[in-house]
Parts: C-alpha cells; structure tokens; sequence
C-alpha cells in the first residue's frame, strides 16, 4: 500500500476513471477514433505520473531489483487500463473498436514509458499526449509516413499502425524495465 501512495496510484487511478468516464459519455454509436485515442492519451498521462517515486536516489538503493517491479507496474497498470476502457463499451456507447483501443494503449503506453526513461516521470505525459495532439489535426492518409504520424485514429488493420504501436509499446517496456526513470 506504502508503495502504490508513493507512486500515487489512488489520484492516477482517479483521474483515469473520471477523465475516460466523461469521454466515455461523450461517445457516438460505432464509436470514433480520434476519441478513442484521446482517451487513452488521458488515462496513459494520468497513470504515467505514478512511473517514478519521490525520491529517485532512494529507489535506486533498494535492497532488491527494480526491474521486475518496474516491468510489473506497467503490465499492471496496461490491464487497469484496458479493463477502464473496454467498460466504457458495456456501459455506453463504445469508444472505438476494441483492437484499435488495445493496439492504441499498448503504443501510448510505451511511449509513456519511454517518456519517462527520457524526461523523467513528471513529464512522462508528454509523448502520448504530443503524439495524439498531432494525430487530431493531421489529416490521415494512405501514404506509409501520413500512416506513421496518425497511427492512433488509423484502422485497426493497419499494418503500419500495428507495427508503430508494437514498436513502441516493446521499447517502452525494456527501457524502463532496465532503466528505470530519468532523474
């Protein structure tokens, strides 16, 4: 409990809720998703603040491996996650299509992670969040690069999407896995 404070997971936790709740009800029949994404934008950027304790220095001289715990705290909080915006769709309208919100929370939530190997967990927000903003004013396209940069609304068969949303999603994890935050 002492750790889950630390990493303050009950305000995360909260701020999730509410944020995909009134995105949830803003939902349209067959969903939409620039939506979509931008809910998982929210609940990614609420629960990345928790991916680095106060005190760094005192995370580092821990008496066991962090790696483990780190690489736990995020597949975690991916299934927190996933569950919080699947519910969505039983209780309203669904947000997007079910693969498109998995596939967007894996590549959100990787950049997250790297977000915080690079920035540190304050600024952990920032990459699903800048990457998304830009995904609602570019125009999508059928070129490969325009597929690149909007892979968040893309279809979810999408093979660029896929493998951008993959790509991230491994990186994220075994930097911080190993790495841990930026100080």
């Amino acid at each position: 409990m002492l750790h889950a404070r630390s990493r303050q997971v009950p305000t995360s936790a909260a701020v999730a809720v509410v944020g995909v709740a009134l995105l949830g009800w803003l939902a349209q029949p067959g969903g939409s998703p620039r939506l979509a994404a931008f809910a998982v934008a929210v609940a990614v950027a609420a629960v990345s603040v928790g991916l680095g304790g106060h005190d760094l220095q005192l995370d580092r001289t821990a008496a066991f491996g962090w790696p483990p715990r780190r690489a736990g705290h995020l597949l975690v909080a991916g299934a927190v996650l996933t569950g919080l915006l699947l519910t969505v769709g039983l209780v309203a309208d669904p947000l997007a299509d079910r693969d498109l919100v998995l596939r967007d929370l894996a590549g959100l939530g990787g950049t997250a992670a790297l977000g915080a190997v690079v920035f540190g967990a304050r600024a952990a927000w920032a990459l699903p969040v800048a990457w998304t903003g830009v995904t609602m004013v570019v125009p999508t396209g059928e070129q490969w690069y325009e597929q690149l940069l909007t892979w968040p609304v893309q279809p979810p068969d999408t093979t660029v999407a896929t493998v951008v949303a993959l790509t991230a999603a491994g990186l994220g994890l075994l930097a911080y896995t190993a790495l841990g935050c930026r100080h």
